[in-house]
């Protein structure tokens, strides 16, 4: 008998609490004839827009068309269409609607249905539509357990996640891709490497998928000799599918610039039949990151003649290497090229590099403004770049302003205090030093002592 994870019920957000919500379409219960099920068909697959979907939506309740063709497969042409268009939480009021109308699931429904959990983050409905899987015996079907897997790594729950995959003996590779995906994008690379280990041990062999979450997390490890290898089966992966994945050469460009090498990097890149925006923006990246800000900033000059459009990821590279390279203009004018020339709203860590650009070269107020001008609210990092630059150029009276937002931002931390206290002995007021350490005493915040950590052994 397969255990549901140890998983209690949730206190909230139950499926039994949307039953009393809807989706708002306005119908007539005088219905005309149900239209053609392949007519139906035709207009969810061609839809445009979510407006459009809602009005087909509202057609068909109005034609009472569920009720005459109750089979889940038109069921799930709606959830998945409303998936489909960024409009998870109208699949979950479908899902509801079915539930209600006797229909249930099947091996399609719930896969759906777990999509739109995903978007929402709504891990505790997720464990009821688990249960119900149980319930019916899809729990095992590859496609529904890959859904729980990857549902439960995206909500940080691992042991749940560890525990669907661990309870089936007869699991298919895509439960394999769903739980190496899932640590490797959970922050667990070194977990994902073994877990891949123990796919090829067990005469699997790794496909396109497997191959991108893999390389991901060697590339956040930085470890060369295992990129050398996995380059190999990044080819061996390209022999199984019968295509050259653009996918898995973008992510072997990453792996190779997080472990410093932008030389097998540019090898990978050159030799692609095709790059895009992700190729190029790997790129730009690598560089950047080991402070090639000349080859990053040239890099982005040839794509942009190569016709490729930027996007804001690709800004933000460009704009972290000309914080490497302490080239302020160069960041000015890149951020406003975002901005004028590609139409790209500036997002937060577009004004953190900002900030930070602005804040090594000693031009506070100018960053200090960035900050006060943000339509958004700043984060850790950013107060934390100010607060940098404040201790490297002494300055008080900001150090001060920045270090009461870090506060309030995160009262916990003690970094703020101690940067503050740093700022106070440089300039040699040892009382605000000593009155610093006072408040860090009587809140009990203790900095935290540095340590080395002895190199890995494999």
């Amino acid at each position: 008998m397969i255990k549901l994870c140890r998983i209690q019920a949730p206190k909230t957000t139950r499926i039994s609490d949307l039953l009393n919500r809807s989706l708002t379409v306005n119908v007539d219960v005088q219905s005309p004839t149900s239209p053609d099920p392949e007519t139906v068909t035709t207009q969810l697959s061609n839809c445009s827009c979510l407006s459009e979907l809602n009005q087909i939506y509202a057609h068909i309740i109005r034609t009472q068309f569920l009720h005459v063709y109750p089979a889940p497969f038109h069921w799930n042409n709606i959830i998945r269409s409303y998936t489909r268009r960024d409009a998870p939480t109208k699949s979950l009021f479908v899902y509801v609607a079915m539930s209600r109308a006797g229909v249930l699931p099947d091996s399609y429904t719930i896969p759906i249905v777990l999509k739109a959990l995903c978007q929402l983050f709504a891990v505790q409905i997720g464990r009821q539509l688990h249960s119900v899987a149980v319930r019916i015996g899809l729990h095992s079907n590859e496609y529904c357990e890959s859904g729980f897997i990857n549902l439960y790594s995206k909500a940080g729950e691992f042991e749940n996640a560890r525990n669907v995959f661990d309870q089936n003996p007869d699991r298919k590779r895509g439960s394999w891709n769903a739980i190496i995906g899932g640590l490797s994008q959970g922050g667990r690379a070194r977990e994902a490497i073994d877990m891949f280990m123990e796919l090829r041990k067990c005469g699997f062999l790794p496909d396109d998928v497997t191959m991108v979450s893999v390389t991901s997390a060697c590339g956040s490890l930085g470890d060369l000799d295992l990129a050398l290898q996995l380059h190999k089966c990044v080819y061996q992966a390209e022999t199984i599918t019968d295509k050259s994945d653009i996918l898995m050469l973008n992510s072997l460009i990453d792996m190779y610039g997080k472990c410093g090498r932008m030389d097998l990097a540019f090898r990978v890149f050159s030799r692609m039949e095709q790059q895009n925006v992700s190729s190029w923006t790997s790129m730009i990246v690598g560089y950047g990151m080991h402070g090639h800000v000349n080859e990053a900033l040239e890099c982005f000059r040839i794509m942009r003649e190569a016709g490729v459009r930027p996007n804001h990821v690709t800004f933000v590279g460009v704009l972290s290497a000309c914080v490497h390279g302490g080239t302020v203009q160069e960041g000015r004018y890149y951020f406003e090229m975002m901005k004028q020339v590609y139409g790209i709203n500036p997002r937060l860590q577009h004004y953190g590099c900002m900030v930070d650009l602005l804040g090594r070269a000693g031009l506070l107020e100018e960053a200090r403004k960035m900050v006060e001008d943000m339509p958004m609210r700043a984060n850790s990092a950013v107060w934390g770049c100010l607060m940098g630059a404040c201790e490297k150029y002494g300055n008080v009276k900001m150090g001060e302003w920045v270090a009461k937002h870090l506060q309030e931002l995160e009262p916990w931390n003690d970094g703020a205090f101690v940067v503050l206290s740093n700022i106070y002995a440089s300039r040699g007021l040892w009382k605000e030093v000593e009155r610093v350490r006072r408040i860090m005493h009587q809140r009990k915040l203790t900095k935290v002592p540095g340590y080395s950590l002895a190199g890995s052994a494999d």
